[in-house]
């Protein structure tokens, strides 16, 4: 099982059921897990599975919309692209990219985030918004909130966007009321998360379903 089998399953299912096929996310996931434990050798298939599914629902997100935003004349990278690199190996255009995207922690040094994706403008390398993407809101809800804060507060990185998406299995989204704290960081220290379910949930201005995400992202760069 690899990433491009990831990508063949889900592009399998938009066959099928068109551009809802992101509200199969998890369906998607369980089968590759069933096609995962087939090839795998060894002692333990719950720990390598889940090193898989962190690793590859993050390229799958990806996958999903980089034709789109390429659309609306915007980039996209992975943000291990760039925490892995070398400045000095980077080409100009991600160089600056990341620049554009360090946090300045003084005598510290200045350091990437941890966001999964980075959408940005091609055109001179202003980072519009990041993305991080877990299957539950609890493996890292409270980071992205972190970020969000360490972002907001420099000028040079305050119009920075941050967003979470995530197939909510936990359903951490699902409802306004009684309110569970990961969606409480959500509404109020996140711009937003979007959610990939087949479980409709409570929009907000903060939580939507994914198919908002396009529009979001066009109205956003008006």
């Amino acid at each position: 099982m690899t990433i491009e089998d990831l990508i063949s399953l889900y592009e399998e299912k938009k066959k099928v059921v068109g551009n809802n096929a992101y509200r199969f996310i998890s369906k998607i996931l369980q089968y590759a897990k069933e096609q995962h434990k087939q090839d795998f050798i060894g002692n333990d298939h719950e720990q390598s599975w889940r090193a898989f599914k962190g690793k590859n629902l993050e390229k799958l997100i990806e996958h999903i919309i980089v034709d789109e935003v390429r659309n609306l004349g915007l980039d996209v990278i992975n943000g291990n692209s760039l925490e892995r690199t070398n400045g000095a190996n980077l080409p100009k255009l991600l160089s600056t990219v990341k620049r554009n995207l360090l946090v300045d922690y003084g005598e510290f040094g200045a350091h990437l985030p941890d966001v999964d994706i980075i959408i940005f403008n091609p055109a001179d390398g202003k980072v519009i918004a990041v993305l991080s993407s877990k299957v539950t809101l609890r493996e890292r809800i409270a980071q992205t909130g972190y970020w969000k804060i360490k972002l907001a507060s420099d000028k040079v990185t305050e119009h920075i966007k941050v967003y979470f998406v995530t197939p909510d299995e936990d359903g951490t989204l699902t409802m306004k009321q009684p309110v569970k704290k990961g969606r409480a960081i959500v509404e109020k220290d996140l711009d937003g998360s979007y959610v990939l379910s087949e479980t409709s949930i409570e929009e907000s201005d903060k939580v939507k379903m994914f198919d908002k995400f396009i529009d979001d992202l066009r109205n956003l760069i008006k």
